[in-house]
């Protein structure tokens, strides 16, 4: 007789993927045979969750009834085989046990729940990443910036727990109060022993007996917070400044994730920037380039200060002023300022000028 596996798992025939999931993660949790359910129970539901949970296998099942499978049924590294003793490759009525087809995420996601099979704690809530522009000015000096930040954050009226306050917290049932559970698994490769996470108390062995009203048991719940943020002197743009657990608050008492803000430095509408020297074009007048002169030249930090300029100048020329760069990010002292001369011409002449430079082109100059 044909098994209903829609049946079996309680959902409609259109069922998504997740709601296949959630559907067998929650009669597996009540018919596990270490809990002490109905162990043919759980066979029959896991049976079904093996076949719609793959998409080539349901597309047969919806079609014929059954499923027709080829081969000597391993899996590659991917998968693996899993079922009670006396099952038998090539069983299709599970008359003499059963063996089916999992992928081995699939079995560390449901049975060990908050982690997966590398150890990863899915407690632990997202990092985030922003962008932050600041002016070339800013990156003088050491500076504290105060950014605003629409996140998960940690429930105040449980304080992370995800229990109401005054609620009693009593030892997991299904871990006993250690956070972490085994299974042994049969394999095409033999019989092994896991450990992961506790799927009922997420690790960490207790439980509480009223869910927390604000959060909803998740210890944490959507809000807005401002933080503090030190801009190092001497930053570039696209570096990346990590705030370590200023991420996203993680679930019931789970690790914050981590905060990365990469900076990008506004363009200067003087200086330009290269590494830590600054750039800056200071035109001169055709006499001064000539004669020499002192000129005064702005600075990155507002204060201007005096130049000389040597007799016979070329336009073009760079002068170097040390120590009015911008600070070394990873070190004491500053870069340069690089002063490039470029000759200013008069757009219109006055008679007097004109007669003197049409003198000075008589004497070859």
């Amino acid at each position: 007789m044909t098994k209903d596996y829609y049946q079996i798992l309680g959902i409609a025939k259109g069922a998504t993927q997740e709601d296949i999931k959630k559907a067998y993660r929650r009669l597996a949790h009540q018919f596990h045979p270490d809990k002490g359910g109905d162990e043919k129970k759980f066979k029959e539901v896991s049976e079904a969750y093996q076949i719609l949970s793959n998409e080539d296998k349901r597309a047969q099942y919806d079609k014929f009834g059954r499923v027709f499978e080829g081969g000597s049924g391993q899996e590659g590294f991917g998968g693996f085989r899993w079922g009670f003793p006396g099952a038998e490759a090539g069983d299709e009525d599970g008359s003499s046990g059963f063996a089916f087809d999992f992928d081995v995420g699939d079995i560390f996601e449901d049975f060990f729940g908050g982690q997966d099979a590398r150890g990863k704690d899915l407690r632990r809530g997202k990092d985030m990443e922003l962008e932050l522009e600041i002016p070339l000015e800013a990156t003088l000096q050491r500076k504290e910036e105060v950014i605003p930040l629409s996140r998960f954050i940690t429930c105040s009226r449980c304080q992370g727990v995800g229990a109401e306050p005054a609620s009693r917290v009593k030892e997991c049932f299904s871990c006993r109060g250690t956070g972490q559970v085994q299974r042994i698994q049969r394999t095409i490769f033999g019989s092994f022993t896991r450990g992961g996470m506790c799927p009922e108390c997420e690790g960490e062995g207790l439980q509480p007996e009223k869910p927390c009203n604000v959060c909803k048991g998740e210890g944490r719940i959507k809000g807005q917070e401002t933080i503090k943020v030190q801009i190092p002197a001497g930053i570039d743009s696209n570096q990346i400044l990590k705030i370590a657990e200023k991420g996203e608050a993680g679930r019931r008492k789970g690790k914050s994730g981590d905060l990365y803000i990469r900076i990008h430095v506004k363009p200067h509408p003087v200086f330009q920037r290269n590494g830590d020297d600054l750039f800056v074009r200071m035109p001169i007048l055709f006499s001064q380039a000539v004669l020499g002169d002192e000129v005064e030249v702005p600075t990155i930090e507002g204060t201007p200060i005096l130049v000389a300029i040597a007799p016979g100048t070329e336009s073009g020329k760079i002068l170097k002023v040390p120590g009015k760069g911008i600070p070394h990010f990873a070190g004491l002292g500053r870069g340069s300022m690089n002063i490039e001369m470029q000759f200013k011409l008069p757009k219109k002449l006055t008679q007097e000028q004109r007669e003197l430079l049409e003198k000075l082109q008589k004497e070859g100059i």
